[in-house]
């Protein structure tokens, strides 16, 4: 039976760098589903037919990390054939052998409901808007911090309020608020949690 690490969390939470450092530590192919969505956006045209024809040399693109990509991507993951079309790309990814790790918004809800590990990162909005708003330049950035904080609020509402698999953490998820701490103090709880299901598993 894989191992299979479910994180999932809103937007800027940091999960794709808990998801990453989970997948190095133990070893683990790492999937960012949130770039399937993007991929699907950033092709255009019908988004059904992106989904339906999306390989992972779509992937690869250069602008999948625009803001753009991201708001592309927050629109089509409301389409339930969307979703629908990319369920099988997810699965099969987590069954592949070694373990995997999947980051996402509906991973340990939808996607891997048997996930060994389900991690729900969060922070508040006005902790996420801030980051987002630094790494774009803060300051000098072209859009104010109320601005990024009125997007991260408007993603928040779109990714929670749709019909089809709303964001939020599974039942037997461990929350993990990453809203006072540090990068790496983060990714020690991450680890030590994926290390003692890990150690339970084998029977240690």
């Amino acid at each position: 039976m894989p191992f299979t690490v479910a994180v999932d969390g809103p937007a800027a939470a940091g999960k794709g760098t808990v998801a990453r450092a989970v997948a190095a530590r133990f070893g683990f192919a790492h999937l960012d589903t949130g770039l399937l969505y993007r991929a699907v956006g950033a092709k255009g045209g019908d988004p059904v037919a992106a989904a339906q024809s999306l390989t992972e040399a779509d992937l690869a693109r250069d602008d999948l990390r625009s803001e753009a990509a991201g708001e592309a991507a927050s629109r089509v993951a409301a389409l339930p054939e969307v979703r629908g079309a990319l369920v099988a790309f997810q699965r099969d990814f987590a069954a592949r052998p070694g373990g995997a790790v999947l980051d996402g918004r509906d991973i340990g809800t939808v996607i891997c409901p048997d996930a060994a590990v389900k991690l729900f990162v969060t922070a508040a909005p006005e902790v996420r808007a801030r980051r987002r708003w630094l790494e774009a330049g803060g300051d000098t950035a072209p859009e104010s911090f109320d601005s990024v904080l009125d997007q991260v609020r408007a993603r928040d509402a779109r990714d929670m309020g749709r019909a089809d698999a709303p964001l939020r953490p599974a039942a037997d998820a461990v929350e993990l608020d990453t809203s006072g701490l540090s990068i790496e103090a983060a990714v020690a709880r991450a680890v030590a949690v994926v290390a003692e299901r890990l150690e339970r598993s084998s029977g240690g």
